[in-house]
């Protein structure tokens, strides 16, 4: 036999196997004789039967046959059910009710069904969403109607409420141990035994912990009096989450896990021991599978658990490893000469470990994308178990008729497994079974508060609601029984091994377009050993780096770079760039038109192989350079790999079109490799050449990304790197006339400076593609389910220390919920690490610089001084690190600038006045990123429509926006557009035909009256142009929508140049005023505008002129002497796409518990 170490190591070598490759090889080894499956199959068809002719059958499954996940209503439930009971004010609950209820078609349910209580909800349900709906009636009918509906609001919320909470009464046997051991009396004479489960969500917080532990005790002691036998099987059982017990059980954070979860959990297996009972560890994520089988051998190696038999483990089938942790398992408990519990499931996770797979880039999935696949690994790990029943007793949880007819045809000894089955599943199935084959069958019985069993409850509707699903079937006497009782072998080699169409792979996420960048597990420690191999060659390495020009490097001084988070680390040098090296640079300069979009495209995609082949050099100077963890190391670079693979796409589409010439990018520190590609990459996918200048503080980054793209085939020429002080580099290349166009990342008052800059002496159309700061806020109404939110704020405030210019800035929180919010949430923030980003355990580093340190701090201590810091954390005294900090304020309009660094502030709201929280957001001019965390789809949609925002998020993080599909970039105070990594962003990059009409004299126009119309014209465009779906991971709508930018100033020349504008302008959504001599029409006004007024005018978004180079300056120095946000200035043929901007809304469809619409996809 293999040792563990080595079984350890074949576990790891499954976890991403082909299903295929998987399944073959399992059914080579553990084969299930024809003989046996043939008789399963028959067995099987009976039991179908016979569960069909149970006067009785299960509420679950009758529930299922006619709310299936088919249907809306059957969604609409599911999303009620998951939100309702916590929601504590009525205004919100009235919202809830009406949002999931009114739409529906309860009627079309109205007497299908053969349970008279599943009847009488319907016909509830439909009453209720007759009253909830609005009609279009008028007169006496619609005020009677509008006063049922107010006066019917408090009945229907206790009587929707009574509902679920019966609903959940049904598989929760009680709210307490002593309760469900009462409830449960009936049951256990009639041969039943239970295992509990103590409902709730995985720990966030300490507090967390230390609550489910002792409700863990308790049940424990509380059970030891029902304790009664000798034998251990005949017993109650309990369950344990090992995430229950730790607020950080992840890889990690392993050493603190070894140390403290094991502590507890070895305590209550002692516990259990001393009671008799058994005692299951359930199972968890696969991210987790390795920490969990590290925590199991070392509370079983315990000597105090010596000779006892009770402790468990849960296996899911689903998972490729399954059957090698059986023989681990199996295994250990030899080596101990012990003997085990193993329950075997089908697995609780699925939709959630596909779409995990996808968004972090994984080789493949760690669980069968079919789910005959998995019962088919389901039914070979069982056979595996009935041949080591000798080390372990095998519990087999299945509400299948096939798994349980080919279990009971395999075991030789039917003494040796217990079944299984969930509270309120599969009741007649084991009714059946235990009174016919005398098997023992045990009950899992979660026990729980109401508000604790939502979750639990959705996951049990979404296992089990597809309509394929056996549970769905079983009722509907319209599927034989025979289809019902199929052999999963002969299904899944029907469909060839062959994944559904609805389950992509995570290297094909974005089809033929583009491959998926390629991304590291940090939960895996494969690749956190090739991490570490990777990097170890550059953990004291000095890089030196200097200009990358066309030319003689003349230089200009050293800045010798330190790691922020120890300054005694020398990173290297960067020479600077010098007037004489810019001016070499200059000169040398041509663009890349030369070469066809294809061979650009080739080169772009050869450097983004080259950057992910480099990734131990990039994560190495990632994190001394720029502060970065692993984390956001790997998340930079996928991004920066994305970018080139997406852009060089988007080059060849754009065809034959002229590039611009050369472009200037700028780029920021925070992130030096992703944005910094990203600019150059779409400037150099459009045929330019690029000038590019880094982030003084990034410079060594910025040169080892310019040398890979140099190595794949970018000509010195096309590309040159100019490190240097803004005042030397920045200035000339934002001013000079050889250059063709900047892109510019950074602050808003930067970008003004850029503006002005180039406006002097570079050509008027030049475009200035800038993407500046925000101000961005998250809403959390009651609806939203805490601890999701909770992760999502610490993750989107006090990531990357804050230093992104999507991190959450100011929190609202419905004041109903406020108090209990605001401890989990610090609850949740005790639990970060912060300290040097070179640990994998680290989850805070350093801010950019002591500079930014005490800017940051002091914005800190202020509020403190104010009695406004409602907590900060204690950072180390060594290096550039800010703690964490949660400040108090009233409201947006307290934060005079954006904050960069790891400070959120939180405010409350009234959920009656939702509109007020909007407009002061929109008030703040910024619209960059938005998040919102709610059930109510009315409201999201009321958020969503009345936000000016170019990202906006709900029931998700709103920061690591995805290339392709979740295109940024903002508006207002936030930036020009077009987003970056979106459809029109490389068009951008291309040069637009301009319109020169020499200019016209006459009388100048009336600028009040010029004013009047601008002022008037507010909010009257901007409207929805256009939507796209963009591709992305599974459970997650993107949807990137077009709209009018607002106000265009049509300024001619000329009446007939004004008009062709104008006409343009209301094609694209947006509101023409016109001012050109002689027009007459009621949009405009008759006359010439002096161009220096364009400095003081109000309420424009945008200017048209087609004019001659004089007059294109004067107007473009006048748009930017102005202050705030950037007005552009459009000069020709590209006035149609110069009017649209772009909002992008990301929504996570799983956020009720799962996802639907995928669990419905591949049932089969």
């Amino acid at each position: 036999m293999s040792s563990l170490l080595e079984l350890r190591e074949i576990i790891r070598r499954y976890n991403l196997l082909e299903d295929v490759d998987c399944l073959t090889q399992l059914m080579q080894t553990n084969p299930i004789a024809e003989t046996t499956r043939a008789a399963a199959r028959a067995r099987a068809v009976g039991l179908v039967h016979a569960i069909r002719g149970d006067s009785n059958p299960g509420l679950m499954e009758v529930f299922l046959a006619e709310y299936g996940l088919s249907t809306d209503e059957g969604v609409a439930l599911m999303c009620l059910a998951e939100a309702l009971l916590r929601v504590p004010d009525a205004y919100t609950m009235s919202a809830l009710i009406e949002d999931k209820i009114a739409p529906s078609a309860w009627g079309t349910h109205l007497g299908h069904s053969s349970s008279s209580l599943v009847n009488a909800s319907t016909w509830a349900l439909m009453l209720t969403g007759k009253i909830l709906k609005d009609d279009d009636q008028a007169g006496v009918a619609a005020v009677l109607h509008g006063a049922v509906k107010r006066l019917g609001e408090p009945v229907i919320r206790t009587a929707v409420g009574r509902a679920i909470r019966e609903m959940g009464h049904q598989f929760v046997l009680g709210r307490s141990i002593s309760e469900a051991i009462e409830r449960g009396g009936k049951l256990q004479k009639q041969g039943y035994t239970f295992s509990y489960d103590m409902l709730g969500e995985a720990a966030l917080t300490a507090r967390d912990a230390a609550k489910y532990f002792k409700a863990y005790s308790t049940a424990i002691a509380e059970l030891a009096g029902q304790c009664t036998s000798d034998d251990i099987r005949e017993n109650p059982g309990i369950s344990v989450k090992l995430s229950a017990l730790h607020p950080r059980y992840e890889v990690g954070q392993k050493g603190r896990v070894m140390r403290e979860l094991v502590a507890s959990t070895l305590a209550l297996a002692q516990q259990a021991r001393a009671a008799g009972m058994g005692f299951n560890i359930d199972s968890e994520e696969a991210d987790r599978l390795d920490l969990s089988l590290d925590v199991i051998q070392a509370v079983l190696r315990d000597p105090s658990l010596a000779g006892w038999n009770g402790f468990g483990v849960v296996v899911q089938a689903y998972g490729k490893r399954a059957p090698y942790v059986l023989d681990w398992l199996y295994a250990l408990a030899a080596e101990l000469d012990r003997k085990i519990m193993v329950r075997l499931v089908k697995g609780a996770y699925w939709d959630t470990e596909i779409k995990r797979a996808q968004v972090e880039g994984l080789a493949g999935f760690p669980v069968f994308a079919q789910k005959s696949a998995t019962d088919v690994s389901y039914l070979l790990c069982a056979g595996k178990l009935l041949a080591m029943t000798d080390r372990i007793y095998p519990q087999f949880a299945t509400h299948n008729a096939h798994t349980v007819a080919a279990i009971l045809e395999m075991a030789r000894d039917k003494t040796t497994f217990e079944f299984q089955r969930l509270q309120g599943m599969g009741e007649s199935l084991h009714n059946i079974v235990l009174r016919q084959e005398k098997t023992r069958c045990r009950i899992y019985a979660p026990v729980g508060t109401h508000r604790d069993l939502l979750a639990y409850l959705v996951r049990r509707l979404l296992e089990n609601g597809a309509n394929s699903s056996f549970v769905n079937q079983i009722v509907d006497v319209d599927v034989a029984a025979e289809t019902v009782a199929a052999d999963p072998i002969e299904t899944w080699a029907v469909a060839s091994g062959r994944p559904p169409a609805a389950v992509v792979q995570p290297g094909a996420l974005f089809g033929a377009s583009r491959q998926n960048s390629k991304g590291w597990d940090l939960h895996d420690l494969d690749d956190l050993a090739a991490i570490d191999r990777a990097r170890e060659a550059f953990s004291n390495h000095q890089w030196q780096a200097g200009p990358m020009i066309s030319g003689q490097v003349e230089g200009a001084g050293e800045h010798i770079v330190v790691n922020p988070a120890r300054p005694t680390d020398r990173v290297g040098v960067v020479v600077q760039a010098s007037a004489t090296d810019v001016a070499t640079a200059l000169a040398a300069a041509r663009d890349w038109s030369g070469a066809l979009a294809e061979t650009r495209g080739d080169i772009l995609r050869h450097a983004a192989d080259l950057y992910e082949a480099n990734f131990g050099e990039l994560f190495a100077v990632l994190c001394r350079e720029a502060g970065k963890s692993p984390a956001d190391a790997i998340s930079e670079l996928r991004e920066a790999v994305d970018f080139l693979r997406f852009y060089a796409g988007e080059g060849e589409a754009a065809g034959a079109a002229p590039a611009r010439g050369v472009i200037t990018c700028i780029s920021p520190w925070n992130f030096p490799l992703a944005i910094f590609t990203g600019q150059v990459a779409a400037a150099l996918a459009a045929g330019n050449g690029v000038l590019a200048k880094p982030a003084e503080a990034t410079g060594l980054v910025a040169s080892i990304a310019v040398g890979l793209l140099l190595k794949a085939g970018v000509p010195q020429a096309v590309l040159q790197l100019l490190p240097g002080r803004g005042a030397v580099v920045g200035a000339v290349l934002t001013s000079d006339k050889r250059v063709n166009g900047v892109c510019f990342t950074g602050s808003t008052a930067t970008a003004v400076t850029v503006n002005r800059a180039m406006a002097v002496e570079i050509e008027p159309h030049a475009p200035l593609i800038a993407e500046t700061g925000g101000l961005n806020a998250m809403i959390v109404d009651s609806t939203a389910l805490p601890e999701q939110a909770v992760r999502d704020i610490v993750n989107g405030a006090f990531r990357s220390a804050g230093q992104r210019c999507s991190a959450l800035r100011i929190l609202y929180l419905q004041e109903d919920i406020a108090t209990g919010f605001l401890e989990m949430l610090t609850g949740a923030m005790d639990e970060l690490v912060i300290g040097d980003p070179w640990a994998f355990e680290t989850d805070v580093g350093p801010v950019i610089s002591s500079a930014a340190k005490a800017d940051i701090q002091g914005h800190v201590d202020q509020a403190r001084h104010d009695g406004r810091l409602i907590k900060q954390l204690t950072a180390p005294e060594t290096g550039s690190f800010v703690a964490p900090a949660v400040i108090r304020v009233d409201g947006i309009g307290d934060l005079k600038r954006e904050v960069f660094g790891p400070v959120l502030h939180v405010a409350t709201f009234k959920a009656s006045r939702l509109n007020r929280v909007l407009d002061q957001i929109n008030a703040t001019g910024y619209g960059l990123t938005f998040g919102m965390h709610s059930r109510i789809d009315d409201r999201v949609n009321q958020v969503t429509q009345r936000l000016r925002m170019g990202n906006i998020y709900i029931n998700r993080n709103q920061i690591g926006a995805i290339v392709g599909s979740q295109p940024f970039g903002g508006e207002g105070l936030s930036g020009t557009g077009p987003k970056a990594g979106g459809p029109a962003y490389v068009p951008r990059f291309k040069r637009a035909e301009t319109v020169a009409v020499l200019p016209e004299g006459g009388k100048l126009a009336d600028i009040k009256a010029v004013q009047g119309l601008l002022t008037a014209a507010v909010g009257k465009g901007g409207g929805v142009l256009e939507t796209l779906d963009l591709p992305g991971p599974t459970g997650e709508s993107n949807r990137l929508s077009t709209y009018g930018r607002g106000t265009v100033l049509c300024l001619g020349p000329g009446v007939q140049a004004a008009t062709e504008q104008a006409q343009i302008a209301k094609a694209n959504g947006c509101v023409p005023v016109v001012v050109a001599e002689g027009y007459s029409g009621r949009d405009g006004v008759s006359g010439i505008l002096p161009r220096d007024v364009l400095r003081d005018l109000e309420c424009l978004d945008l200017v048209a002129l087609w004019s001659d180079a004089t007059d294109l300056r004067a107007a473009r120095m006048a748009l930017a002497a102005r202050e705030g946000r950037l007005i552009g200035l459009v000069t020709g043929h590209d006035l149609s796409a110069r009017c649209r901007i772009e909002r992008h809304i990301c929504i996570d469809t799983t956020a009720s518990g799962g996802n639907a619409r995928l669990l419905a996809a591949v049932a089969n």
